[in-house]
Protein backbone atom coordinates (compact mmCIF):
# COMPACT_ATOMS: atom_id res chain seq x y z
CA UNK A 1 0.00 0.00 0.00
CA UNK A 2 3.08 2.53 1.00
CA UNK A 3 3.92 1.88 -2.64
CA UNK A 4 0.53 2.68 -4.09
CA UNK A 5 0.03 5.59 -2.29
CA UNK A 6 3.01 7.70 -3.03
CA UNK A 7 2.04 10.47 -5.21
CA UNK A 8 5.38 10.39 -7.18
CA UNK A 9 4.81 6.65 -8.00
CA UNK A 10 0.73 7.40 -9.14
CA UNK A 11 2.16 10.26 -10.58
CA UNK A 12 4.44 8.04 -12.83
CA UNK A 13 2.03 5.38 -13.16
CA UNK A 14 4.15 3.19 -11.77
CA UNK A 15 1.17 1.26 -9.94
CA UNK A 16 -0.31 0.93 -13.55
CA UNK A 17 2.19 -1.03 -15.37
CA UNK A 18 0.00 -2.17 -18.21
CA UNK A 19 1.46 1.49 -20.09
CA UNK A 20 4.89 0.32 -19.63
CA UNK A 21 4.31 -2.80 -21.54
CA UNK A 22 2.64 -1.08 -24.21
CA UNK A 23 5.47 0.84 -24.97
CA UNK A 24 7.68 -1.79 -24.30
CA UNK A 25 6.38 -4.30 -26.96
CA UNK A 26 7.72 -2.70 -30.11
CA UNK A 27 10.77 -2.55 -28.94
CA UNK A 28 11.32 -6.35 -28.30
CA UNK A 29 9.19 -7.04 -31.54
CA UNK A 30 12.09 -4.87 -33.43
CA UNK A 31 15.16 -5.76 -31.36
CA UNK A 32 13.58 -9.58 -31.46
CA UNK A 33 13.24 -9.66 -35.51
CA UNK A 34 16.38 -7.07 -36.22
CA UNK A 35 18.51 -9.84 -34.30
CA UNK A 36 16.94 -13.23 -34.77
CA UNK A 37 17.03 -13.53 -31.57
CA UNK A 38 16.82 -12.06 -28.57
CA UNK A 39 20.61 -10.21 -26.88
CA UNK A 40 20.05 -9.71 -22.80
CA UNK A 41 21.76 -6.34 -22.63
CA UNK A 42 19.40 -4.74 -25.04
CA UNK A 43 15.87 -5.66 -23.87
CA UNK A 44 17.26 -5.06 -20.49
CA UNK A 45 18.23 -1.54 -21.40
CA UNK A 46 14.66 -1.24 -22.98
CA UNK A 47 13.20 -2.48 -21.10
CA UNK A 48 14.77 0.06 -18.49
CA UNK A 49 14.10 2.79 -20.94
CA UNK A 50 10.47 1.92 -21.53
CA UNK A 51 9.45 2.60 -17.86
CA UNK A 52 11.45 6.02 -17.49
CA UNK A 53 10.07 7.48 -20.81
CA UNK A 54 6.45 6.16 -19.92
CA UNK A 55 6.83 7.94 -16.66
CA UNK A 56 8.14 10.95 -18.56
CA UNK A 57 4.81 10.93 -20.67
CA UNK A 58 2.60 10.43 -17.91
CA UNK A 59 4.30 13.31 -16.26
CA UNK A 60 4.05 15.72 -19.68
CA UNK A 61 0.18 14.58 -19.72
CA UNK A 62 -0.26 15.43 -16.24
CA UNK A 63 0.99 18.85 -16.37
CA UNK A 64 -0.77 19.59 -19.35
CA UNK A 65 -3.78 18.10 -18.36
CA UNK A 66 -4.44 18.87 -14.67
CA UNK A 67 -6.97 21.20 -15.38
CA UNK A 68 -9.22 18.90 -17.17
CA UNK A 69 -8.37 15.87 -15.10
CA UNK A 70 -10.12 17.87 -12.02
CA UNK A 71 -13.46 17.62 -14.06
CA UNK A 72 -13.20 13.77 -15.08
CA UNK A 73 -14.42 10.65 -12.47
CA UNK A 74 -11.39 8.70 -13.36
CA UNK A 75 -8.59 11.36 -13.01
CA UNK A 76 -9.68 14.06 -10.67
CA UNK A 77 -7.61 12.11 -7.91
CA UNK A 78 -4.42 12.15 -9.79
CA UNK A 79 -1.54 13.64 -7.80
CA UNK A 80 -1.41 17.31 -9.82
CA UNK A 81 -5.42 17.74 -10.53
CA UNK A 82 -5.80 17.36 -6.75
CA UNK A 83 -2.87 19.01 -5.37
CA UNK A 84 -1.08 16.86 -3.90
CA UNK A 85 1.95 17.40 -6.00
CA UNK A 86 3.29 20.99 -7.05
CA UNK A 87 4.03 21.79 -10.74
CA UNK A 88 7.44 22.72 -9.90
CA UNK A 89 8.17 19.44 -8.24
CA UNK A 90 6.87 17.43 -11.28
CA UNK A 91 9.00 19.25 -13.39
CA UNK A 92 11.89 18.31 -11.54
CA UNK A 93 10.98 14.31 -11.38
CA UNK A 94 10.44 15.11 -15.41
CA UNK A 95 13.86 16.25 -16.00
CA UNK A 96 15.77 13.55 -13.52
CA UNK A 97 13.31 11.58 -16.01
CA UNK A 98 14.89 12.49 -19.28
CA UNK A 99 18.59 12.98 -18.15
CA UNK A 100 18.54 9.14 -17.20
CA UNK A 101 16.62 8.12 -20.43
CA UNK A 102 19.67 9.92 -22.17
CA UNK A 103 22.02 7.71 -20.44
CA UNK A 104 20.09 4.91 -21.85
CA UNK A 105 20.03 6.49 -25.60
CA UNK A 106 23.45 7.05 -24.89
CA UNK A 107 24.50 3.27 -24.07
CA UNK A 108 22.71 2.27 -27.10
CA UNK A 109 24.79 4.10 -29.80
CA UNK A 110 24.25 7.94 -31.25
CA UNK A 111 21.95 7.06 -34.06
CA UNK A 112 19.34 5.93 -31.50
CA UNK A 113 20.23 9.31 -29.53
CA UNK A 114 19.42 10.65 -32.65
CA UNK A 115 16.14 8.98 -32.86
CA UNK A 116 15.07 9.13 -28.89
CA UNK A 117 15.12 12.48 -29.19
CA UNK A 118 13.29 12.70 -32.35
CA UNK A 119 10.90 10.42 -30.02
CA UNK A 120 10.25 13.94 -27.90
CA UNK A 121 9.03 15.84 -30.34
CA UNK A 122 5.65 13.61 -30.61
CA UNK A 123 5.88 12.83 -26.75
CA UNK A 124 5.44 16.68 -25.89
CA UNK A 125 2.43 17.34 -28.86
CA UNK A 126 0.59 14.73 -27.63
CA UNK A 127 -1.35 15.95 -24.61
CA UNK A 128 -2.55 18.93 -26.39
CA UNK A 129 -4.24 16.80 -29.34
CA UNK A 130 -7.12 16.12 -27.54
CA UNK A 131 -7.98 19.92 -27.89
CA UNK A 132 -7.68 20.56 -31.57
CA UNK A 133 -8.51 16.86 -33.38
CA UNK A 134 -11.12 14.48 -33.06
CA UNK A 135 -7.58 11.81 -33.23
CA UNK A 136 -5.43 12.30 -30.47
CA UNK A 137 -5.58 8.06 -30.65
CA UNK A 138 -3.45 8.47 -33.57
CA UNK A 139 -1.33 10.60 -32.23
CA UNK A 140 -0.53 8.24 -29.52
CA UNK A 141 0.04 5.53 -31.90
CA UNK A 142 2.83 7.82 -33.57
CA UNK A 143 4.23 8.03 -30.01
CA UNK A 144 3.76 4.81 -28.68
CA UNK A 145 5.11 2.79 -31.36
CA UNK A 146 8.72 4.40 -31.84
CA UNK A 147 10.56 2.26 -29.98
CA UNK A 148 10.25 -0.13 -33.38
CA UNK A 149 11.91 2.43 -34.94
CA UNK A 150 14.42 2.47 -32.29
CA UNK A 151 15.15 -1.10 -31.72
CA UNK A 152 15.89 -1.36 -35.25
CA UNK A 153 18.30 1.41 -35.25
CA UNK A 154 19.98 0.29 -32.07
CA UNK A 155 21.14 -2.50 -34.04
CA UNK A 156 21.24 -1.70 -37.53
CA UNK A 157 22.09 1.90 -37.40
CA UNK A 158 19.38 3.00 -39.51
CA UNK A 159 15.55 2.25 -39.93
CA UNK A 160 14.62 -0.60 -42.73
CA UNK A 161 11.29 -1.54 -44.17
CA UNK A 162 10.60 -4.16 -41.88
CA UNK A 163 10.57 -1.11 -38.83
CA UNK A 164 8.62 0.65 -40.86
CA UNK A 165 6.10 -1.92 -41.01
CA UNK A 166 6.32 -3.28 -37.59
CA UNK A 167 5.82 0.81 -36.94
CA UNK A 168 3.03 1.01 -38.91
CA UNK A 169 1.32 -1.98 -37.57
CA UNK A 170 1.96 -0.96 -34.19
CA UNK A 171 0.37 2.78 -35.19
CA UNK A 172 -3.25 0.69 -35.97
CA UNK A 173 -2.63 -1.26 -32.89
CA UNK A 174 -2.65 1.86 -30.69
CA UNK A 175 -5.29 3.49 -32.56
CA UNK A 176 -7.64 0.18 -32.11
CA UNK A 177 -6.76 0.07 -28.35
CA UNK A 178 -6.84 3.37 -27.37
CA UNK A 179 -10.09 4.02 -28.69
CA UNK A 180 -11.53 1.32 -26.43
CA UNK A 181 -9.84 3.16 -23.64
CA UNK A 182 -11.14 6.44 -24.55
CA UNK A 183 -14.74 4.77 -24.53
CA UNK A 184 -14.60 4.87 -20.52
CA UNK A 185 -14.09 8.84 -20.44
CA UNK A 186 -16.90 10.00 -23.38
CA UNK A 187 -19.68 10.89 -20.77
CA UNK A 188 -17.57 13.31 -19.63
CA UNK A 189 -15.42 14.44 -22.50
CA UNK A 190 -18.44 15.20 -24.37
CA UNK A 191 -19.46 17.29 -20.77
CA UNK A 192 -15.83 19.39 -21.03
CA UNK A 193 -15.48 19.52 -24.44
CA UNK A 194 -12.61 17.26 -24.94
CA UNK A 195 -11.99 15.48 -28.53
CA UNK A 196 -11.87 11.60 -28.74
CA UNK A 197 -12.20 9.03 -31.43
CA UNK A 198 -14.80 7.18 -29.34
CA UNK A 199 -16.60 10.78 -29.40
CA UNK A 200 -16.15 10.99 -33.14
CA UNK A 201 -17.03 7.44 -34.53
CA UNK A 202 -19.71 7.02 -31.80
CA UNK A 203 -21.68 3.96 -33.14
CA UNK A 204 -19.37 3.02 -35.68
CA UNK A 205 -16.86 2.41 -32.97
CA UNK A 206 -16.88 -1.15 -32.99
CA UNK A 207 -16.53 -1.58 -37.00
CA UNK A 208 -13.57 0.77 -37.10
CA UNK A 209 -11.56 -1.07 -34.27
CA UNK A 210 -11.82 -3.72 -36.28
CA UNK A 211 -10.55 -2.21 -39.08
CA UNK A 212 -7.68 -0.68 -37.21
CA UNK A 213 -7.02 -4.18 -35.97
CA UNK A 214 -6.87 -5.34 -39.39
CA UNK A 215 -4.99 -3.13 -40.50
CA UNK A 216 -2.15 -3.83 -37.67
CA UNK A 217 -2.06 -7.69 -38.63
CA UNK A 218 -1.62 -6.84 -42.85
CA UNK A 219 1.51 -4.50 -41.43
CA UNK A 220 3.12 -7.08 -39.19
CA UNK A 221 2.34 -9.56 -41.77
CA UNK A 222 4.52 -7.29 -44.11
CA UNK A 223 7.02 -6.84 -41.75
CA UNK A 224 7.98 -10.60 -41.36
CA UNK A 225 7.25 -10.77 -45.05
CA UNK A 226 10.38 -8.17 -45.48
CA UNK A 227 12.58 -9.83 -42.51
CA UNK A 228 12.23 -13.11 -44.10
CA UNK A 229 10.91 -14.73 -41.30
CA UNK A 230 9.76 -18.19 -41.22
CA UNK A 231 6.15 -20.06 -40.84
CA UNK A 232 5.83 -20.04 -37.37
CA UNK A 233 5.87 -15.88 -36.88
CA UNK A 234 2.97 -15.86 -39.48
CA UNK A 235 1.38 -18.72 -38.07
CA UNK A 236 1.80 -16.82 -34.09
CA UNK A 237 0.14 -13.84 -36.11
CA UNK A 238 -2.91 -15.75 -36.91
CA UNK A 239 -3.68 -15.87 -33.20
CA UNK A 240 -2.93 -12.73 -32.78
CA UNK A 241 -5.79 -11.87 -35.34
CA UNK A 242 -8.03 -13.79 -33.58
CA UNK A 243 -6.80 -12.00 -29.96
CA UNK A 244 -7.88 -8.78 -31.82
CA UNK A 245 -10.86 -9.55 -33.78
CA UNK A 246 -12.00 -11.41 -30.25
CA UNK A 247 -11.33 -7.95 -28.38
CA UNK A 248 -13.39 -5.82 -30.97
CA UNK A 249 -16.16 -8.19 -30.93
CA UNK A 250 -16.48 -8.56 -27.37
CA UNK A 251 -15.79 -5.53 -25.68
CA UNK A 252 -19.15 -3.62 -24.41
CA UNK A 253 -18.43 0.48 -24.88
CA UNK A 254 -20.79 1.72 -22.93
CA UNK A 255 -19.60 -0.38 -20.04
CA UNK A 256 -16.35 1.27 -18.43
CA UNK A 257 -15.18 -1.91 -17.02
CA UNK A 258 -15.16 -3.85 -20.06
CA UNK A 259 -13.37 -0.94 -21.85
CA UNK A 260 -10.46 -1.47 -19.06
CA UNK A 261 -10.49 -5.34 -19.41
CA UNK A 262 -9.99 -5.35 -22.86
CA UNK A 263 -7.48 -2.25 -23.38
CA UNK A 264 -5.36 -4.16 -20.37
CA UNK A 265 -5.66 -7.92 -22.39
CA UNK A 266 -3.24 -5.90 -25.12
CA UNK A 267 -0.18 -6.41 -23.09
CA UNK A 268 -0.80 -9.90 -23.55
CA UNK A 269 -0.72 -9.68 -27.23
CA UNK A 270 1.99 -8.21 -27.17
CA UNK A 271 3.67 -10.71 -25.83
CA UNK A 272 2.37 -12.84 -28.37
CA UNK A 273 3.53 -11.34 -31.06
CA UNK A 274 7.02 -10.71 -29.10
CA UNK A 275 6.61 -14.43 -28.71
CA UNK A 276 5.98 -14.69 -32.77
CA UNK A 277 9.07 -12.65 -33.67
CA UNK A 278 11.46 -14.95 -30.99
CA UNK A 279 10.76 -17.65 -33.46
CA UNK A 280 10.37 -16.14 -36.35
CA UNK A 281 13.30 -17.64 -38.09
CA UNK A 282 12.88 -21.08 -36.82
Amino acid sequence: MAFTSSPYIRLMRLHQPVGIWLLLWPCLWSVALATHGAPIVLLLLFSIGAVLMRSAGCIVNDIADRDIDRQVERTRTRPLASGELSLKQALALLAFLLAASACIALALGWATILWAALSLIPVMLYPWMKRITWWPQAFLGLTFNWGALLGWVAVNGTVQPPALALYIGGFFWTLGYDTIYAHQDKRDDALIGVKSTALKLGSHSKSAITAFYVCAILCWAAAGWLAHTGNLYFSVLMLCQLHLLHQACTVDLDSPASCRATFVSNTWLGLLLFIGTLAAFK
